[in-house]
């Protein structure tokens, strides 16, 4: 299956940078997420609003948003946890998405969010109310989409299942995320061939933590599976720190922006202003590598 649609491209800055040691200076942070919406992303996940003692890298997400210089045709989005950090993405008008991680493995969602699945159902009904109300959207994160480490169960029907429910409430745009890094081409086959002619009304894109070895063929087994919407970082920065592996990071999104192109796919972007962006993501992450 390859269901046709234009290729849409998510650039994560927020979960590259959220995990590193040293805090980037805020002024550091507008400078480079304002190169990265001169690039023509479609979306920017460019903070969070979540408490400053679980991620203390993004506590100034609330000053930074105010000096972002929004392009048309790239949309922001913050992370978001609980109905607090709802009710502070929904008073910026800038921001129009905002993502919810909802996990499929018990475990992981009481770890990540002190809740069950079953609640968390719950409060993100609560969330998309607040968000029609506010003109805004939910992207739900489906985290531990391709397997956990904790033996809870894990198949593409218990996802189906969870996104019909979601759907349910109006929410229109998913990613499945591959929280620790273990989808192989095999499980991104099975798992997007199963879903997408299941729900064609829904955006499902792809959000994968991988080696550095391994971007590629995860980014054809989806792709070939019919998924035209990715998240990524520039050079692979980020990921989960439950991976337990320091190799694991985000999908290169330049790498995956190249190869895309000369498949002559021709993801549309301008790749001057990539260029610029890749030569001050050096600079951030050179200095949010440094230890306190």
């Amino acid at each position: 299956m390859e269901k046709q649609g234009r290729l849409k491209f998510v650039e994560c800055p927020r979960d590259a940078m959220q995990g590193m040691p040293a805090f980037v200076p805020t002024a550091l942070k507008i400078e480079y997420l304002n190169q990265l919406l001169r690039v023509g992303f479609d979306t920017l996940d460019f903070g969070s609003f979540v408490s400053p003692q679980a991620i203390p890298q993004m506590r100034d997400t609330k000053e930074v948003v105010q000096h972002l210089q929004l392009q048309e045709g790239t949309d922001l989005l913050a992370i978001v946890a609980n109905l607090k950090g709802v009710q502070d993405a929904c008073s910026f008008e800038q921001i129009r998405f905002m993502g919810y991680p909802f996990s499929i493995s018990e475990t992981f969602q009481l770890r990540n969010t002190n809740s069950t699945i079953e609640k968390s159902f719950e409060l993100v009904k609560r969330m998309q109310n607040m968000a029609n109300d506010s003109e805004k959207e939910i992207v739900i994160y489906l985290s531990m989409a391709f397997g956990n480490p904790y033996g809870d169960e894990w198949n593409a029907d218990k996802i189906a299942l969870w996104m019909d429910r979601l759907a349910s409430l109006g929410i229109h745009k998913f990613a499945l995320s591959d929280t620790i890094g273990v989808s192989t081409p095999e499980s991104i086959r099975y798992l997007f061939g199963f879903v997408l002619p299941r729900f064609p009304a829904l955006e499902i894109g792809a959000h994968f933590h991988s080696l550095p070895d391994k971007w590629e063929e995860k980014l054809e087994a989806a792709y070939h599976a019919g998924c035209r919407r990715f998240d990524g970082a520039l050079k692979a920065y980020g990921g989960c720190p439950m991976a337990k592996d320091e190799l694991v990071g985000n999908m290169p999104m330049e790498k995956m922006l190249l190869h895309l192109k000369n498949k002559a796919l021709m993801p549309d972007i301008h790749w001057e202003e990539l260029q610029k962006a890749l030569l001050i993501c050096e600079r951030v992450f050179s200095q949010a590598k440094l230890k306190h």
